[in-house]
């Protein structure tokens, strides 16, 4: 297999294990895979396709090594970039190295804008300064890698689940070629979805630990308006004005049910976060490392 051979011209001198994780293919790449198969590599064949965000999770789980790479298998990342990225890591102490395809070899209308754009806008919206979201090629320290919260089709936000927890990221440019194998599923049609990933990412990242200041900040100036409005009526009113057919009225009203109705959602998103951080032992904090000072000889330990 040309993937085999370029991940061990690429890894040669270096220890190393390879997954491959096949998401329910059925042009025989299962068999490919499994007759190049070398000792200490394995394969995850699904059951069926569940999608690019669930096989990176499953790889990272089965996963040993002290450092994970991802990569598409369709060779346009270059595992050359591999060990190059492995020095950006180490030398700039990161805990993730992303690829930019700077320089990209993709459709120009379908591919390239519709991803210049999206990349635009989550950079916007995150504060992650990262040029190429979509860039499977990407090396993490295994502890930033298995902290990842992995789900539906978030693999485009690893970067923004990866700043969630702390993790230092830092960006370097990749080669990227012409695709020779298989046909891309991707396209502008999933623009929508990725709106909708964006908006659920910049709530995780303002507000995943702290849902009332934004359903709170809602239903405070819903209700501030809504009493307004519903104050100048009851004024005009008392002065024998009838109210009960405007539609000022009902605006009123309204305002003040999304007020109760944002903020009994924050009191339930308080209660779900406080309840997932307990259940599942984690913290709301990240430590990268504790410092202890040392004791001079001789000298005894105060508290």
């Amino acid at each position: 297999m040309a993937l085999t051979r370029a991940l061990e011209t690429a890894l040669d001198g270096l220890t190393y294990e390879i997954l491959f994780v096949d998401d329910g293919s059925t042009d025989g790449t299962v068999q490919k895979v499994r007759d190049a198969l070398q000792p200490g590599w394995r394969l995850l064949v699904f059951r069926r396709n569940f999608g690019q965000t669930s096989a990176i999770a499953a790889g990272i789980a089965a996963a040993n090594g002290e450092y994970i790479i991802t990569m598409d298998g369709d060779l346009q990342n270059d595992p050359s970039d591999i060990p190059m990225m492995l020095e950006t890591l180490k030398v700039q102490e990161a805990d993730v190295v992303v690829g930019w395809r700077k320089n990209r070899y993709d459709d120009l209308f379908l591919r390239k804008v519709p991803s210049v754009l999206a990349n635009i806008l989550i950079r916007k919206m995150t504060g992650v300064k990262v040029h190429d979201y979509g860039c499977t090629l990407k090396l993490f320290t295994s502890e930033t890698a298995k902290d990842l919260d992995l789900y539906g089709e978030l693999h485009r936000f690893v970067p923004v689940l990866a700043r969630l927890t702390g993790a230092k990221i830092v960006e370097v440019e990749v080669t990227h070629h012409p695709r020779r194998y298989g046909r891309s599923k991707y396209g502008i049609g999933r623009t929508l979805r990725v709106l909708s990933d964006l908006f659920l990412m910049y709530f995780f990242l303002e507000y995943r630990q702290k849902p009332m200041h934004l359903f709170g900040a809602v239903s405070l100036v819903s209700f501030m308006l809504g009493s307004i409005i519903l104050g100048y009526l009851t004024i005009l009113n008392l002065m024998g004005e009838p109210i009960g057919t405007r539609p000022l009225f009902f605006l009123g009203l309204l305002l003040i049910i999304i007020a109760v109705q944002f903020i009994t959602a924050g009191f339930i998103s308080e209660q779900l976060m406080r309840t997932y951080f307990e259940s599942s032992n984690k913290p709301p904090y990240a430590i990268r490392e504790i410092i202890e000072g040392e004791a001079e000889p001789g000298s005894k330990a105060k508290c």
